[in-house]
């Protein structure tokens, strides 16, 4: 269906003032420290209202995971966007991927020394991801062909051993020779989880 013009523009609108009011927290987060800064400097500074602040983050934590609900859409269309019978696991390494080179990017260093200071801000990671495992669980039970051959604790399991890749990468000194470890324990997992392959020698997933 065409999106009409105008909610094109009213989409564009609220997108740049949400990664306005993003940008303008880290500036002040980083120059002047996190706990140092509250809701409404960053509103003012941002020149926007603090209800329309909140419209877009829920919590001052939020504002420095501003890339939360893409990442974890991305996640679930990584299993609902598949062809059929394409394997799962190298579509949420390329997910995976493409979240770590985002964290291990020329200016990020400072950011992650942030939330390493920060008890609030690690603890929102870590119930950020806990919140993308128990999301990524879902859209692979819910798939009718994975949903043959997974029980739902395969399914956390398996999202759990995704997610965790992420932190766990992004630590090393060289991110995708670690992601490549990983992921192969990830699609040794995989393989243990399912059925017996097919005559064919393909398990179809």
């Amino acid at each position: 269906m065409t999106v009409p013009p105008a909610t094109g523009r009213r989409e564009r609108k609220k997108a740049a003032t949400r990664q306005k009011i993003a940008d303008t927290a880290l500036r002040l987060f980083l120059e002047r420290g996190y706990d140092a800064v509250g809701i409404r400097e960053v509103a003012a500074e941002a020149d926007v209202a603090v209800t329309t602040l909140f419209s877009h983050f829920a919590s001052k934590e939020a504002l420095v995971f501003e890339q939360d609900e893409d990442f974890e859409q991305r996640l679930t269309q990584a299993v609902t966007g598949r062809a059929p019978h394409a394997p799962l696991i190298p579509a949420l390494r390329h997910e995976i991927e493409a979240l770590v080179r985002h964290c291990t990017a020329a200016g990020a260093a400072p950011i992650w020394r942030m939330i390493d200071e920060s008890p609030a801000l690690r603890k929102y990671d870590e119930s950020m991801r806990l919140r993308h495992a128990e999301t990524l669980a879902a859209a692979i039970a819910a798939d009718p062909e994975l949903s043959l051959s997974l029980s739902p604790t395969a399914s956390r399991t398996i999202a759990r051993f995704v997610i965790d890749a992420y932190s766990l990468a992004r630590e090393e000194a060289d991110p995708e020779a670690a992601l490549d470890e990983i992921f192969r324990m990830i699609e040794a997992a995989w393989d243990a989880a399912g059925p017996a392959p097919r005559a064919s020698g393909t398990s179809g997933r």
